[in-house]
């Protein structure tokens, strides 16, 4: 449905005049079938996406709070459909195979959700995220088809304890490095494994799931609050924060449906502005350029790395948070969560504070109650003084390895320039192999290619092996190239999303064994320093490799998928 075409009732229930009478009946006949009662034909229809899958953390229990919505929706006077979507999740597929899925199934979920919305012809829709890919793709369809409706993330998981210290699932993964570099025995790494993850929510740091639901909810499109409302208490049950989330969420969107505004009224330019403003503050993952973009994109704004770039360039880094700082969202949720954070940030002159929102009401009518920052804690910086100045975050830099554009994660570390010889891997599992067996030196820049959208295809995240950089203690002393993407949960000295990549042409492909890389941050640039006759005479003599998977998903997924630099995006 499109801006002007605000839908009111379902084709469905018969409140449409399209279609025959006995089509309506025959559809109602098997409504009945599912419960459905007479008055139920007359209530708003609301389509309720619930990714659960008790195969991670970050959604095994999205099944009970989609109960909950389910409830309060229909006590709030709505009627709801409820479908499941598919959930890959990240922490337990990378570094094999199955990482290649991840991304991919954000374009599915998104699809599937299209679906569904669709084929029922709903009123409205609301949609649970957890994992990573599940929350851009939460939102992807609606602002595609311009419905109205709302996501809510299911919440952050809290800290585990190992000896006093507080874990999280990138300890496990740093914990490898660290076994193998022979800085913990095995009966240390297995105590890790065992505590890293105390029960239900995405992962506790500002990793991907954590900086797209604050994105999302300084967006607009979710509730206040929402994105630092923790998923469970100690016992594992739902808080009551994410279950007073689920009962106002289901208010907002029927009275979103009485208003008739939808999902382009509120995802503006500005508003993108916002989400780029919030992530940046907190410290999030570069995984948010590659999101934000492909929902301007279904939204119908016009954004580019580029200009993320420079939106981002005046946003100084507030937040000290896992991973390259001390804390946890839980620390955050204490102080204040998310709508503290947008207050100081409004106060101080960074927001668009006209922005319209699900409420109903402007982003700063939102936060016209909430208190400011709280002195005495370091979990968020002042603007004043904060915890590193504009431009020591993530960094959009150029060069002839990056024609389109690629991303660096600072996270406040101060650096200028790296250079060293390129050492090449054509797939993630043998760089990880280097480096565990001691195979990388400091000074070297690992270079791993062919693990973009296409080439992959399905541009995998490379913690496992920049999280053995880390445990290795080689974190400061190595650099780490790829067409591919990173984890929320990585840091070092990282550079991802590299445009065009291998697969599609980019000079990646034709770096070799102890070619001379350079990273030069006053310039904003990343250079093989090869001569550009070279560098031309060795693309001229590239051919691209044949595609690795001829068949199914991934097979259409690499037909079909767009640059990194515009979001990966296959529609």
């Amino acid at each position: 449905m499109r801006r002007g075409m605000k839908r009111r009732s379902s084709e469905i229930t018969g409140r449409r005049t399209s279609g025959t009478w006995v089509e309506r009946t025959a559809a109602r006949a098997m409504l009945r079938a599912v419960r459905f009662s007479d008055d139920d034909f007359d209530k708003p229809l609301i389509a309720l996406a619930v990714p659960y899958s008790n195969g991670t953390p970050c959604n095994d229990h999205l099944r009970d709070l989609g109960d909950v919505l389910q409830q309060a929706i229909e006590e709030a006077g709505g009627k709801a459909i409820v479908f499941g979507t598919p959930v890959v999740s990240d922490g337990i597929s990378m570094g094999t195979e199955a990482m290649k899925y991840s991304l991919v199934s954000r374009e599915v979920i998104a699809d599937s959700i299209e679906l569904m919305t669709e084929g029922y012809r709903v009123d409205a829709v609301v949609t649970l995220s957890g994992c990573d890919k599940t929350i851009p793709a939460a939102l992807m369809p609606i602002a595609r088809n311009d419905l109205i409706g709302l996501t809510l993330y299911g919440g952050s998981i809290l800290p585990g304890d190992y000896q006093g210290e507080a874990l999280n699932i990138v300890s496990a993964f740093e914990a490898i490095g660290a076994h193998c570099a022979g800085k913990i025995d095995a009966g240390q790494l297995h105590a890790i494994e065992c505590n890293a993850c105390p029960g239900a929510g995405s992962c506790a740091g500002m990793y991907t799931a954590n900086t797209m639901s604050s994105a999302i909810e300084a967006l607009g499109m979710s509730l206040p609050g929402a994105a630092s409302n923790l998923a469970v208490g100690r016992d594992n049950d739902l808080s009551p924060e994410k279950r007073n989330d689920a009962v106002c969420t289901a208010q907002a969107v029927l009275e979103l449906v009485r208003s008739g505004v939808t999902a382009r009224d509120i995802m503006t330019r500005a508003a993108f502005e916002n989400a780029l403003t919030v992530a940046w503050a907190l410290g999030g993952s570069t995984n948010a350029v590659l999101h934000l973009l492909a929902l301007a994109h279904e939204a119908g704004v016009d954004l580019s790395l580029d200009e993320i770039g420079r939106i981002t360039a005046r946003v100084p880094l507030l937040g000290n948070f896992k991973p390259y700082g001390r804390y946890v969202m839980n620390d955050l949720h204490a102080i204040g969560g998310l709508p503290m954070v947008m207050k100081t940030l409004l106060d101080a002159g960074y927001l668009h504070g006209d922005c319209l929102t699900v409420t109903g009401r402007t982003l700063a009518e939102n936060l016209t109650e909430v208190p400011g920052r709280p002195e005495g804690q370091d979990v968020l910086f002042s603007p004043d003084q904060p915890y590193a100045p504009p431009g020591q975050h993530i960094r959009v830099l150029h060069g002839n390895l990056a024609a389109e554009g690629c991303v660096i994660k600072l996270s406040g570390k101060e650096m200028q320039r790296f250079a060293g010889p390129a050492r090449v891997f054509e797939r993630e599992e043998d760089a990880t192999a280097a480096i565990l067996s001691g195979g990388i030196q400091a000074g070297d820049v690992m270079v791993i290619r062919y693990e973009g959208p296409k080439g992959g295809p399905g541009m995998r995240e490379m913690l496992s092996p920049s999280s053995a950089l880390m445990g290795a203690g080689l974190g400061r002393e190595v650099a780490l190239i790829t067409d591919g993407r990173f984890s929320g949960g990585t840091h070092g000295i990282m550079i991802g999303h590299v445009a065009p990549e291998a697969q599609a042409g980019g000079a990646l492909a034709v770096v070799r064994e102890g070619d001379p890389v350079e990273i030069d941050l006053e310039r904003g640039e990343v250079n093989l320093l090869l001569t550009p006759d070279v560098i031309s005479d060795r693309l001229s003599q590239w051919r691209a490799p044949a595609p690795r998977y001829k068949r199914g998903v991934l097979a259409k997924y690499a037909r079909l998928v767009s640059s990194a630099s515009s979001g990966a995006v296959t529609s």
